[in-house]
């Protein structure tokens, strides 16, 4: 019997992930939500879920100390939750930068700092993304908000004194709602950039594409579901092609890297 603490499970990647798991009845999970519209209604007895807001700090302290409440042990924290901030850096309010980092980075360091007495031996299971390798222009708060939550979980793995598994997920493109989300949550900044008018139309249609044509969120959760059993994972998993070639890209010269961005960049958008 194993127990489970997944943020982020009622859509996407997180759902997907808490589908799966749940399928072995021994295991014991707790699912958080922030919109209690999409909870399910009929949902098997070996999930409970609970609310939380990762954009506001009591929330995410009021809620581990209720998990602490009701579970003795994590055998497995998996950190799901997460949001897209996109447009031009020199447009983008630092406002909006800061809440992108509360969400995708400060939000997952604080719940695990505030569980860590529940975390011994235990598996710490993030989902970054191939963002993380900083190569996407437009949405570079996303870019950095994964690096960032990369490197101080790393840092968490190599520091702590609790035998800790920490593990980072960087998947490609996956079909789920973020992308429509995300469109939605930056159409202002969007709106407002006339002068990069027909990149920010690209990459809105790209999004959107993103939606439906990316890679299925089961091959994720499947991967992570595999990750969970093996005793020594590695520290971090690429999943789909281009997250590979991300990750082969970023181990080139920056100058290299950026020239290969711009001319691929206009040429996308010149065929459109």
């Amino acid at each position: 019997m194993k127990t489970y603490v997944i943020t982020g499970s009622t859509s996407g990647i997180g759902k997907a992930i808490t589908e799966e798991l749940a399928k072995d009845k021994t295991n014991i999970i707790f699912a958080g939500y922030r919109n209690e519209n999409k909870v399910p209604q009929n949902h098997p007895e070996n999930i409970s879920y609970f609310y939380m807001d990762m954009n506001d700090s009591d929330s995410i302290i009021k809620t581990a100390q209720y998990l602490k409440t009701k579970i003795q042990h994590i055998d497995t924290l998996i950190n799901v939750a997460g949001s897209v901030t996109a447009g031009p850096i020199e447009k983008i309010e630092i406002k909006r930068l800061k809440e992108q980092f509360d969400i995708n980075t400060f939000s997952h360091l604080e719940f695990t700092q505030n569980l860590m007495d529940l975390l011994d031996n235990s598996k710490i299971i993030n989902i970054s993304s191939m963002a993380s390798f900083g190569q996407f222009p437009f949405i570079s708060p996303y870019c950095a908000s994964k690096r960032a939550l990369d490197i101080f979980f790393n840092a968490l793995g190599i520091e702590n004194h609790k035998n800790l598994k920490i593990v980072s997920v960087k998947p490609g493109v996956i079909a789920t709602p973020i992308w429509e989300t995300s469109v939605e949550a930056n159409l202002k900044s969007i709106n407002n950039c006339e002068e990069y008018k027909s990149e920010l139309e690209f990459i809105k249609n790209n999004a959107l594409k993103n939606s439906t044509k990316g890679l299925p969120v089961n091959k994720v959760a499947k991967l992570i579901a595999k990750i969970d059993k093996l005793k020594n994972p590695k520290s971090s998993y690429t999943i789909g092609a281009d997250a590979k070639f991300a990750q082969i890209l970023s181990l080139l010269p920056q100058d290299f890297i950026n020239k290969i961005i711009k001319t691929g960049m206009k040429m996308r958008i010149k065929s459109i």
